[in-house]
């Protein structure tokens, strides 16, 4: 069955809340604009997500390294990165309902969308999106840092520790999942533009003359890793930026855009960085960042290509990918068809009684398969109700155990997407369950 993408995001929104996956932030104080909590199950997908990407990235190839750069750095970092001077929106402001918004979204630049006002809005202004704190006990001259608006400068000025300590050369990457903070005028539409979010963006160093050819390739690379995860191509498309879409640094960049309810948004912008990044920091820091290439002789700046993805914005796509209603049995269910790497709890164990009888067989095979994957387990309601919980937060697997295993060492397997189900051997359902997830 092909799954019935999410048409609405309250869609989403609704089963997040209800089920654990993502809370609204400080809410009983009222909550905080576009800042989220996950909760029990969001916090697991956010890791899945993390490590669906760590393993093709980096763990699968031998020449991309893992690093964790701080989320502080004083503004020298973000002078020669250009952006102090150039990270920025246009902002106006309504004269009459006194709500902000970046120029650059409006559908009609004359007319406030909040309060339908003509001509009501200020000259547009350079609005710098960074978050700016003070480190130390005293404010003043030199106390000034930042939070990074992207992890990439921190790639950037490890580099030459990144190739002195781990032997790679170039072509290789230096990659990074973490937190990015930008003060967004704008932002909105659940998880998509938050201002405090995560990022997987790897730096992808190779000899200038290389820089097309590996900007294809991660480009087709990418778009793939969406396409083996469970979002359908045709949700799917790879948008090459216009000139004047550009930015300072970038000699061509493409975005992989997903069709959520709104329509196309980006997920992950592919960027073809050049040497700029690494010149920037070399000049201002007095420090060479260049490579010298012992085969030829040549001593020469990488250029780089940056693969940049958001966590969230791709949590996001795959619930709305996944999200389905079907009916079974006569009676109507609303599940995720995620993929298996992707799903909070790959096996629910569920004995089909809270009977002293069944509990300690199923609590051992729970224990078993923990030691593997992560699982839910649980002993209340209906066997027909949990299954129904079970699908609706994506389970792939649900292992019922019954007072028939208590006799013939066997307990039932129940498929998420088909509702098979199937008798399996105890002994047996580790290497069962592992290759019905395909790991």
């Amino acid at each position: 069955m092909i799954p019935m993408a999410a048409t609405d995001l309250e869609q989403i929104v609704n089963l997040c809340k209800r089920r654990g996956f993502v809370y609204p932030t400080a809410e009983i104080y009222g909550g905080f604009r576009s800042s989220y909590d996950y909760g029990p199950l969001g916090s697991l997908m956010l890791r899945n997500v993390r490590e669906a990407w760590i393993r093709p990235m980096v763990q699968q190839r031998d020449d991309v390294v893992l690093i964790d750069a701080a989320i502080l750095a004083p503004p020298a970092v973000f002078e020669a990165s250009g952006h102090l001077a150039n990270f920025t929106d246009p902002l106006v402001d309504c004269t009459n309902c006194k709500h902000r918004f970046r120029e650059d979204t409006l559908e009609d630049p004359n007319t406030c969308p909040n309060c339908g006002a003509k001509g009501s809005f200020t000259e547009a202004r350079a609005f710098n999106l960074m978050f700016k704190t003070e480190a130390g006990p005293v404010e003043g001259a030199g106390s000034t840092v930042y939070l990074r608006p992207e992890t990439a400068q921190g790639m950037f000025v490890n580099f030459a520790n990144v190739l002195q300590t781990s032997r790679k050369r170039p072509p290789f990457g230096i990659a990074q999942v973490g937190k990015s903070f930008r003060n967004e005028i704008t932002p909105g539409n659940f998880i998509f533009r938050t201002r405090e979010f995560e990022q997987m963006e790897m730096q992808f160093f190779v000899p200038p003359a290389d820089g097309p050819k590996w900007y294809d390739y991660w480009c087709a690379t990418r778009l793939q890793w969406y396409i083996d995860l469970g979002i359908p191509a045709e949700s799917l498309r790879l948008r090459p930026h216009d000139a004047d879409e550009l930015s300072h640094y970038s000699a061509g960049t493409s975005d992989v855009e997903f069709l959520y309810p709104w329509g196309w948004g980006e997920l992950e912008g592919i960027a073809q960085r050049t040497d700029y990044d690494l010149k920037q920091h070399a000049a201002h820091s007095g420090q060479r960042l260049d490579y010298f290439d012992p085969t030829t002789n040549e001593r020469y700046v990488p250029f780089v290509i940056e693969p940049a993805a958001g966590v969230n914005r791709s949590m996001a796509a795959f619930l709305l990918s996944a999200y389905d209603e079907d009916e079974v049995g006569g009676e109507s269910r609303t599940i995720l068809r995620l993929h298996p790497r992707l799903a909070p709890y790959k096996v629910a164990v569920l004995p089909l009684s809270k009977k002293d009888a069944l509990s300690p067989l199923a609590r051992k095979i729970y224990a078993t398969l923990t030691e593997r994957y992560m699982c839910d387990y649980e002993d209340t309601q209906s066997i027909g109700k949990r299954y129904r919980r079970q699908d609706e937060v994506g389970t792939p697997l649900c292992v019922t155990v019954d007072f028939d295993s208590l006799e013939d060492g066997a307990v039932t397997i129940r498929d998420r997407d088909s509702t098979e189900q199937v008798r399996v051997p105890i002994e047996s359902l580790v290497n069962e369950v592992a290759a019905r997830l395909g790991f």
